[in-house]
């Protein structure tokens, strides 16, 4: 065994729809593609959105306005502090009156069941009101999509309601029944890191949980559990696969991804683990979410981006074209999406037949050590950058490595981030002999997710690889003149482009929070597992993959043509201690075994 990581599926869901069979990818590069995938790509936007008119899919997915679904731009709660001049009188319900009373307060009997209070002149008074926000701009999940309404959500904060769909998705594009891969692997050799960076901040989340009180509302018993970050893989373990295997997500701002997929890279290399879900769910288009971004001067607001095309105070700006990275650019553009990814390792993926999308080699991951602003870049994402680019070179030969690879950037729209992580790119170019690197930046089409961003990216490549289809910079016109440019190139139009051979996908996270992946395209990835494998292996392989292939056929077909419900198992097959069986041999939970013995190192043994 290499105990190399293979990428066998992805899933989830963003502003382009959902992301296994590459549709989300697809939705993005739509007007690139052939007659029959541009078809197959709106009937799987019709299937998420509830309709099949081409220009309402259009206007409901990517960035644009942000919908009154999610909150109004223009009225945006915002209560104002008053000082009564005068007494003032009202009236309540009595369940209003049962605790924490103000000692300005003098109940008595009003009319009928309710009850009435004098306040003193000079009495504060919190008022609600509205303002119009400065930021109108969003990435969306596509118009018409619910993922609370697939299943029993139970009020669940949006960001978990869109981690139990894109497990489900992800599941779909595996197309190997999740019983067999149990079968082949014990219990505790399945990892699960799946968090958010900021955890779920919405109503019915850790937000909800922080204003109930000060807004006069019920703090409910769901809130707090699950607001914490690392209930999107809490959830995955619990309701979807139901696995007591390794857990633990990591946070690291907008690179929480990819810190996730290092874990998952180091259990599977380690043979800690042959099986690893990773990935992010977020949903930031919170408008007090927003409202914090917009503070630091992070989001790209109307009034700046006006400013930027000399629009009148009064135009509306275009916001299909807020996000523009590496262009003359003034903030980013807050996204929600949630996105997964499966590695086996490379004798499970053989023996199972899974889809070989690629492989992650290693992931790296850097602090920006001494810092003037901890919300401003460093020098950290240097070392991640070219530890992986190292990487890269010392495994594929020099003509490949210096001429066949792309950069997947963070790319966020920020003035910040296209003079620091252009130079990072340009320079560790240079440095390992690379003539050219084609640069993607996504977030021009889907906005910046936080936490999922990596994942977002991760799924634009595995786009690239399997369509041939490179995305331009399509929000731009032309590069900002501070850009660096020597040894890189940026599409700004898409278009068809040969394959590379690798990647790099890369991020930069508020706190110093660098990472970047290391990950080989299925071309490279066949060939190493051919090599070490041979080809009777490979042969073998491809004999069950064609079956497996069948099966995602079958299910893509069933969800194109009828519903779909994601799968979700609530109080299902719950064990108390009295079904553990224990020896010191091994743990049995129901059907699963799970071994006691350790694998110490010579030197730690008696």
């Amino acid at each position: 065994m290499l105990r190399l990581p293979i990428l066998v599926a992805a899933g989830g869901i963003n502003s382009a729809g959902r992301t296994s069979n590459r549709r989300a990818f697809r939705r993005m590069v739509i007007d690139a593609l052939d007659a029959g995938a541009a078809a197959e790509t709106r009937a799987a936007l019709a299937a998420l959105m509830g309709t099949e008119d081409a220009e309402q899919q259009d206007a409901g997915t990517l960035v644009r306005g942000i919908e009154n679904s999610r909150f109004d731009p223009a009225a945006v709660p915002w209560a104002r502090r008053i000082v009564a001049d005068t007494a003032v009188d009202a009236e309540m319900p009595p369940t209003q009156m049962t605790e924490g009373l103000p000692q300005a307060w003098s109940p008595r009997p009003g009319s009928g069941k309710r009850t009435a209070i004098s306040l003193e002149a000079g009495s504060e008074l919190l008022v609600p009101g509205t303002r119009e926000f400065e930021v109108s701009a969003a990435g969306l999940l596509p118009t018409g999509f619910d993922p609370g309404t697939l299943y029993p959500s139970r009020n669940h904060p949006r960001g978990l309601q869109m981690t139990v769909f894109a497990a489900s998705d992800l599941l779909a594009d595996l197309g190997i029944d999740w019983s067999i891969v149990e079968e082949r692997v014990p219990a505790d050799g399945i990892s699960v890191y799946v968090s958010s960076s900021m955890g779920q901040l919405d109503e019915d989340g850790t937000g909800g949980m922080l204003r109930g009180r000060a807004m006069g509302k019920r703090v409910t018993s769901k809130q707090c559990p699950l607001g914490f970050a690392e209930m999107p893989g809490d959830f995955i373990n619990a309701y979807i696969l139901q696995s007591p295997g390794n857990t633990g997500p990591a946070l690291g701002a907008c690179a929480t991804f990819l810190y996730n997929l290092r874990l998952a890279v180091q259990d599977i290399r380690s043979g800690r683990a042959r099986v690893a879900i990773v990935g992010a769910a977020e949903a930031p288009v919170v408008a007090e979410v927003m409202q914090g971004y917009a503070a630091m001067g992070a989001l790209a607001s109307d009034k700046a981006l006006r400013a930027l095309d000399g629009l009148a105070e009064d135009a509306r700006p275009d916001l299909r074209r807020a996000c523009r990275p590496f262009a003359e650019n003034c903030g980013f553009t807050m996204a929600e999406s949630a996105q997964l990814v499966v590695l086996f390792d490379d004798a499970l993926a053989l023996e199972l037949g899974a889809p070989v999308l690629g492989s992650v080699p290693d992931v790296f991951v850097s602090a920006d050590g001494p810092k003037k602003s901890i919300s401003g870049p460093g020098v950290g994402n240097f070392v991640t950058f070219a530890k992986a680019a190292a990487l890269l070179r010392d495994m594929l030969d020099g003509p490949c490595f210096a001429n066949r690879g792309m950069v997947q950037a963070h790319g966020t729209s920020t003035p910040q981030n296209r003079v620091t992580e252009s130079e990072i790119m340009s320079r560790v170019a240079g440095a390992m002999g690379v003539h050219n690197w084609t640069v993607g930046a996504i977030k021009s089409f889907i906005g910046h997710s936080l936490g999922a961003a990596a994942g977002d990216q991760l799924s634009a490549v595995l786009g690239i690889w399997d369509t041939g289809i490179m995305p331009g910079i399509t929000t731009i016109d032309a590069l900002a003149s501070d850009v660096a440019t020597e040894r890189l190139s940026y599409p700004l139009k898409t278009g068809s482009a040969d394959k590379p051979a690798y990647a790099l996908v890369n991020s930069k996270g508020f706190g110093g929070n660098n990472a970047t992946a290391a990950v080989l395209g299925p071309d490279a990835t066949h060939n190493l597992l051919a090599r070490h494998h041979g080809d009777s292996a490979v042969s073998a392989w491809q004999h069950s993959h064609d079956r497996v292939q069948q099966s995602r056929a079958d299910i893509e077909a069933q969800r194109l043509t009828s519903e779909w419900a994601p799968q979700y198992r609530f109080d299902d097959g719950v064990m108390a201690n009295a079904d553990v069986q224990l020896n010191g041999e091994e743990i049995v939970l129901g059907d699963r075994r799970i071994g006691l013995h350790s694998d110490l190192p010579d030197g730690w043994k008696p």
